[in-house]
C-alpha cells in the first residue's frame, strides 16, 4: 500500500523538511509543489530527502484561486508519469504536520483501499447560502493586475449571475479543501479537468474552487459510494471561516485526543514549541 503525499507550499523549507521526516515511511512518497512565485534555490535540497520529489511544472498559486486546483493537477502529472502504483493521494500544505505516527497512518489506510475521505455538504446549508457567490459572481483572484477585485465587483453588479456549467448537484464546504483520495478517484478528477478545458476557463474566475469542484465531480460520479465523510485533517475554524487558526502549544490537549491523522496549520514564527511537543508527546 503506497501513498503519494502532495505537499503544496510557498515558504519555510525547514517546516516542509520536518513534515517529510515526521511522516517518513517506506510506502510514503512526497511530491513537493513550490509556488512558482518563490525562488526555488532555498528549497532545492528538499529533493534530496528520502522519497521526495520536487514537482517539475510549478504553478503560481494564489490564495482562493483556481491555481490551487491547478497545482494539484500539475502534481498529478508527475505522480502519473512516475509509473509508481499508488493506492492513495493525500493533500497537505507546508504548514501541516502529522498527529499520529507514520506507521499508524499506514496501517489504517492499508485496510481502506478503494475508499476516499473528504468532508462536504450539499445545498441548502448555511455555508452554501454564502458560497454560491463563489461562482455566480466574477472573481479575478489568479490575476495580478491592479483593481482586479473592483473589476469583479462591477461585473458582478452589471452582468447576470454566472451559471454553474455542469448539470450536477453541488458539494463543498468549509472543511473540504483537504482530503485523501483513492488513486482511482484522483485520476478521475485529473482526467475530467484535463479533458474539459472550457470548464477550466469558467472555474478560473471563481473563488476557492478547491473547496467545491473536486467534491462536486466525485459526489456525482461512480465513486460516490466509496467516499467516507471524514478527511482525517484537524482544522480549527473557530476564529474565522476564511482562514484556520494557527495552532499553538495550548492546542496540544485537543490534538492528543483527536482521531485525525494530520493537523493544520502551524507557523514557527507564531509558536515554535508546538511541533516539539507533538514529537515528544504524540509521535513517539
Amino acid at each position: 500500500m503506497k501513498i503519494a503525499h502532495v505537499v503544496i507550499f510557498h515558504k519555510n523549507p525547514g517546516s516542509v523538511e520536518r513534515l517529510i521526516k515526521a511522516l517518513s515511511h517506506p510506502d510514503f512518497d512526497f511530491y513537493l509543489h513550490l509556488d512558482k512565485k518563490v525562488n526555488i534555490e532555498p528549497f532545492a535540497y528538499l529533493a534530496n530527502l528520502t522519497n521526495s520529489f520536487l514537482v517539475s511544472k510549478r504553478i503560481p498559486v494564489r490564495w482562493a484561486g483556481f491555481s490551487q486546483v491547478e497545482a494539484f493537477i500539475s502534481t498529478m502529472d508527475d505522480i502519473i508519469k512516475s509509473g509508481i502504483q499508488y493506492d492513495f493521494v493525500n493533500l497537505l500544505s507546508g504548514q501541516d504536520y502529522p498527529i499520529k505516527p507514520a506507521d499508524q497512518i499506514h496501517d489504517f489506510f492499508l485496510h481502506q483501499k478503494g475508499k476516499s475521505f473528504m468532508i462536504c455538504e450539499t445545498p441548502p446549508t448555511p455555508w452554501w447560502d454564502e458560497a454560491t457567490s463563489r461562482f455566480t459572481n466574477y472573481h479575478f483572484t489568479d490575476y495580478g493586475f491592479p483593481g482586479k477585485d473592483r473589476l469583479g465587483m462591477i461585473l458582478s453588479e452589471l452582468l447576470p449571475d454566472r451559471e454553474f456549467p455542469l448539470p450536477l448537484t453541488l458539494y463543498g464546504g468549509p472543511y473540504a479543501a483537504y482530503w485523501v483520495l483513492s488513486m482511482e478517484a484522483a485520476r478521475y478528477v485529473y482526467d475530467y479537468i484535463k479533458q474539459n478545458g472550457h470548464h477550466t476557463r469558467f472555474f478560473r474566475h471563481t473563488w476557492a474552487a478547491d473547496e467545491f469542484l473536486l467534491h462536486t465531480l466525485l459526489m456525482n460520479s461512480p465513486f460516490k459510494d466509496s467516499i467516507v465523510p471524514e478527511n482525517y485533517h484537524y482544522i480549527d475554524r473557530s476564529l474565522s471561516e476564511a482562514r484556520p487558526k494557527i495552532l499553538t502549544a495550548e492546542d496540544l490537549p485537543l490534538l492528543k485526543i483527536s482521531n485525525k491523522f494530520f493537523a493544520r496549520k502551524f507557523d514557527p514564527d507564531v509558536d515554535s514549541e508546538i511541533l516539539d511537543l507533538i514529537d515528544r508527546e504524540i509521535l513517539l
